[in-house]
């Protein structure tokens, strides 16, 4: 068991934390958005809030991507 928490696995747990991520943080960043355009009066549709749930997962791939990379390489690696 203590074998797959080695440094040269640092990719792998980086990957599984960004999927890890990449659930809730699309949900927070949608309902976000969803507010703010319901404030504006531009997400009464349908057709819009499946819009900004698309673009709310592309936004949380690439942050909990870039943040796990991060977190990984600083718990597994040289760090600061």
């Amino acid at each position: 068991m203590a074998s797959i928490f080695q440094p040269q696995y640092w990719l792998f747990w980086s990957m599984a934390l960004a999927v890890l991520l990449f659930f809730p943080l699309r949900k927070i960043i949608w309902v976000m958005t969803v507010r703010r355009a319901q404030r504006k009066g531009d997400a009464n549709n349908e057709g819009e809030q499946r819009r900004l749930y698309r673009r709310s997962g592309v936004t949380a791939a690439l942050l909990s991507f870039l943040f796990s990379l991060a977190y990984g390489n600083y718990f597994f690696g040289s760090g600061p």
